[in-house]
């Protein structure tokens, strides 16, 4: 019978990947549990569309780069 042997750089491994591993499945039922209630009606869907506030012309820009030039 073959025993492991077991040393602090081994331990924190596991640790580590057992952290991980229960973070991932806190996040990800989070995340699902979060478009279950989207889908029913029980939450508002959230929009992260922070490029859709700026109101910058392209030329703009162009103007700005060739007066830099």
């Amino acid at each position: 019978m073959h025993f492991l042997y077991f040393d602090p750089g081994l331990g924190a491994m596991i640790i580590q990947a057992i952290i991980a591993a229960v973070a991932g499945v806190v996040l990800f039922s989070k995340n699902l549990m979060y478009k279950i209630k989207v889908f029913f009606g029980m939450a508002k869907p959230q929009e992260d569309d922070v490029f859709d506030d700026i109101d910058i012309k392209d030329s703009e820009i162009e103007n700005d780069n060739s007066r830099k030039s």
